[in-house]
């Protein structure tokens, strides 16, 4: 066992040598959705291919904080362009500007960051979920679904019917179609029929799948990550313990 265990630390450390010299983004977090899944499905979009390193014990965790690698002491920590980048806005900032997904100017980046955080209020109500006590559970699905139905959706659904374009900005995709999309498929997940209301949300939701980029992120053994299960969720809470 231990000489298996000092083999695949090897291999995961030639691994991360090789997407260094590759000039791939390296993805540090656990092995699960939480803040890190925006980011890879903005990357997936992009067309770019990253590496991930899992943190799998709470001494993982540490190792990076000892080594200075996380400035407020989280993650997630994206090593891309010579740069160990924290705070999940600002990865996605500098990757969607990086990969033109950020509009044309602007006012556009200002209509993207506004729907982009109105995104990022209600995925922070979906992560949480599955780590929440089991008395807790009813009433904060009730709550997400009734934010979902009354408050974000419809108004995503305002702006798409407003201009009538392909996109949520400039008709052009960008990284809050990428991020809304993503969300949809998630609270999906919870309850199937919640976007029974939004004609043009679905409309968007399959244009965005159907991108090749999207596409091949969807299917089956890409490094998109399934919703956390019981054991998932307890490993990942010994990480932070």
């Amino acid at each position: 066992m231990c000489c298996g265990a000092s083999r695949e630390q090897h291999l995961t450390r030639k691994k991360q040598e090789l997407a260094t010299m590759s000039g791939k983004p390296i993805l540090h977090y656990f092995d699960g959705r939480g803040r890190m899944e925006p980011i890879r499905w903005l990357l997936a979009a992009a067309g770019v291919e990253f590496e991930e390193k899992f943190m799998k014990t709470r001494e993982d965790l540490q190792k990076l904080r000892n080594d200075g690698d996380l400035m407020f002491q989280q993650v997630p920590l994206v090593e891309i362009d010579g740069m160990k980048l924290v705070q999940t806005k600002a990865i996605m900032n500098y990757i969607a500007m990086k990969y033109n997904l950020y509009g044309k100017d602007m006012k556009e980046r200002a209509l993207i960051d506004m729907y982009s955080e109105g995104v990022a209020d209600l995925n922070d109500m979906v992560i949480s979920y599955p780590y929440l006590p089991p008395a807790e559970k009813e009433a904060s699905l009730a709550n997400l679904k009734d934010k979902a139905r009354n408050r974000y959706f419809p108004a995503f659904e305002k702006v798409l019917k407003s201009h009538g374009q392909d996109y949520l900005v400039g008709n052009k995709l960008s990284k809050a179609d990428v991020s809304l999309v993503q969300v949809i498929y998630h609270t999906e997940e919870l309850d199937s029929s919640v976007m029974a209301n939004f004609p043009l949300l679905k409309a968007l939701r399959t244009r965005v799948s159907n991108l090749p980029t999207v596409k091949k992120f969807l299917q089956p053994g890409s490094k998109r990550k399934p919703s956390e299960d019981e054991k998932r969720i307890e490993e990942i809470k010994k990480i932070f313990s």
